[in-house]
């Protein structure tokens, strides 16, 4: 899955009621939990692993792919993202490169890390406390037990316009990402584990024999 294939499935909620007040204090209820929970995420978290389950959804609605695979984060900058269904595909985020392995097309694309994933849900994920100062912070609402947040870009050169984070009895369960050609993603967390230890070299990528490699990676300075 490359990066520019992240898309949202916009969620709305209408809230209802008999009188004005009530209503506005719940909401300011929810988007202090929201900010708490995303200030959680960004700033307690070092690592998480899961599986996902991903919907890809054109501007018309209607769902035109799905995937599943597993999910690795180490912060600051580095993680793992592999499609096992239906087709095998590796992104691998080492903290200089980013390297996306095409099984079936035998083929990988690298290309660094800091000029790919700037102004990208992937920055949230994989960043560091502060990659939240590359976003906006739109609002946060309740839905079905799941407390979402959203943000924005504040770069609109990413190609994203909206990201929701969905965080379920306090952890995030859900991830929601919008693009400026209205095609959107759902991508649903399971088997969650937070600030386990994952092994170094799960981070690590070097291109199989064989495969076509697009682009130059970047030496960093500790390897000079």
């Amino acid at each position: 899955m490359a990066l520019t294939k992240l898309h949202l499935l916009r969620i709305s909620l209408a809230v209802f009621g008999f009188s004005f007040a009530p209503i506005v204090v719940a909401a300011a209820s929810i988007e202090s939990e929201g900010e708490i929970l995303l200030g959680r995420f960004l700033n307690d978290v070092s690592t998480l692993s899961a599986r996902f389950e991903q919907s890809l959804v054109d501007d018309n609605d209607v769902v035109v792919d799905e995937s599943a695979g597993t999910v690795e984060i180490a912060r600051p900058g580095r993680f793992r993202w592999a499609n096992t269904e239906p087709y095998e595909q590796l992104l691998v985020a080492d903290g200089v490169n980013v390297w996306n392995y095409d099984a079936d097309l035998m083929q990988v694309m690298v290309r660094p890390q800091q000029e790919i994933l700037q102004n990208t849900p992937a920055l949230l994920l994989g960043g560091s406390s502060d990659a939240l100062a590359d976003f906006d912070y739109i609002g946060s609402f309740s839905d079905r037990g799941t407390v979402w947040v959203r943000l924005r870009p504040k770069d609109s050169v990413s190609g994203f316009e909206q990201v929701e984070l969905g965080f379920t009895e306090g952890q995030l369960s859900r991830m929601i990402f919008s693009d400026n050609l209205q095609q959107k993603t759902l991508i649903a967390l399971f088997d969650v584990v937070l600030n386990g230890e994952i092994p170094a070299e799960r981070f690590e990528f070097s291109p199989p024999p064989g495969v076509d490699l697009v682009g130059v990676p970047v030496v960093s300075d500790a390897a000079d």
